[in-house]
């Protein structure tokens, strides 16, 4: 019997944390989760309404163009040029993916060879470095400053002849940060000098809730042909199952891309694109509304963790829906998650996901919290740490 292969390159890259803690969490049923970053609310009635007009239409069952059909796209570039002040001509494009996560994921092999560097800044998000690594590139990972914002000089000394992309989250997953207009401007010249690909993962861009708003680095003039920016429905509009996102890419990647996308996936999914066309439809109060619970939720979590005595540092969040928590104890995070599944009902992720090495954090997600749970969520949170770090 012959022994059948596999793939070293798979093998090297790091298991997802986030089924394993689901799993543990449908194993032990009542426990809150603080975990996966989702929000409480549901899409809004006006994506189900295009949903039921369209049902007559015989494109849903069939495949639409790679890039997403024309309609949303127009839209699209309708929301980007009138939010994130970004315009649509002949240096760039929008492509329609099946979700954010996808658009990276499709991305990294059309800008990259083998061997070829990306540099993220750590704390990651793991997907991110789970997708570098599966296409066969480098992650260069940079740490961030103590506030976890951007350590601009340790980007500029990493970068060599194999660099092809600097990567950033702002709203940040997993710290809850969000970069500065000059941070942010700062990164996006230093590419456009090195001749490099700045790629803005902006999926948090609605969850602003201190400091700056958010900046998209698009907008700034002349920077069409090495900015790369991703976003997400999956957030903001409640949409994580429908699977929609989009990019704005360099026209000369449009073909490569769609290659890519072509093999991988066909098209994007017709109907929950006319799902996101109603969603759009939305009036901006829908979403919100809506935030200013998370944003609540936000403030009862961090008064909370900052109140109590299992921090080694003062928490903080100044968008997305996390938390980034630094614990007092020298215990495996990991298992300090588990536990706090197992024992006290509560779903958190660990920050060794993240690539943290300097002690236990645990990313907490207050996104799926409302006001009838967030005071159990947190207060169980906290007496089940009090437990596990004594």
């Amino acid at each position: 019997m012959s022994d059948y292969t596999y793939s070293k390159r798979i093998e090297g890259v790091q298991d997802s944390i986030i089924p394993l803690i689901n799993k543990l969490a449908r194993e032990h049923p009542g426990t809150i989760s603080l975990g996966q970053g989702v929000v409480y609310y549901d899409p809004p009635p006006s994506a189900f309404d295009e949903i039921k007009k369209q049902l007559a239409n015989k494109s849903l069952n069939g495949y639409g163009p790679v890039e997403g059909i024309p309609i949303l796209t127009d839209t699209i570039a309708k929301k980007l040029a009138a939010k994130n002040n970004i315009q649509i001509n002949d240096k760039n494009k929008i492509f329609v993916t099946a979700g954010s996560n996808m658009a990276f994921s499709s991305l990294i092999p059309v800008i990259t060879d083998p061997g070829d560097e990306i540099i993220l800044l750590t704390p990651y998000y793991f997907n991110h470095d789970m997708a570098v690594k599966i296409a066969d590139a480098i992650p260069i990972l940079v740490p961030t400053l103590y506030n976890f914002h951007p350590d601009i000089e340790k980007i500029k000394d990493v970068i060599t002849s194999k660099t092809r992309a600097i990567v950033t989250i702002s709203p940040n997953n997993p710290t809850g940060v969000v970069y500065t207009r000059d941070e942010l401007t700062q990164i996006n010249q230093l590419c456009a000098e090195k001749g490099i690909y700045h790629i803005s993962d902006e999926a948090y861009e609605d969850f602003v809730f201190e400091g700056e708003p958010h900046f998209s680095v698009a907008s700034l003039t002349n920077t069409e042909e090495h900015t790369i920016c991703l976003y997400s429905l999956s957030k903001s509009y409640g949409f994580a199952g429908w699977r929609v996102g989009y990019m704005v890419l360099p026209d000369k990647l449009f073909s490569s891309f769609k290659k890519v996308q072509d093999t991988i996936l066909i098209s994007p999914p017709i109907v929950s694109q006319y799902a996101a066309i109603g969603a759009y439809a939305s009036p901006p109060s829908y979403i919100e509304e809506r935030i200013k619970i998370i944003k609540q939720s936000r403030q009862v979590c961090l008064d909370a963790l900052n109140q109590s005595n299992v921090l080694d540092r003062p928490a903080i969040s100044e968008g997305a829906l996390y938390i980034f928590a630094k614990l007092k104890s020298n215990q495996d995070d990991l298992t300090l998650a588990s536990n706090l599944v197992k024992q006290h009902g509560i779903a958190t992720i660990p920050g060794s996901a993240f690539a943290t090495n300097d002690g236990a954090y645990l990313r907490i997600s207050y996104g799926a919290l409302t006001s009838d749970t967030v005071k159990k969520g947190i207060d169980n949170l906290i007496i089940g740490l009090s437990h596990q770090i004594k």
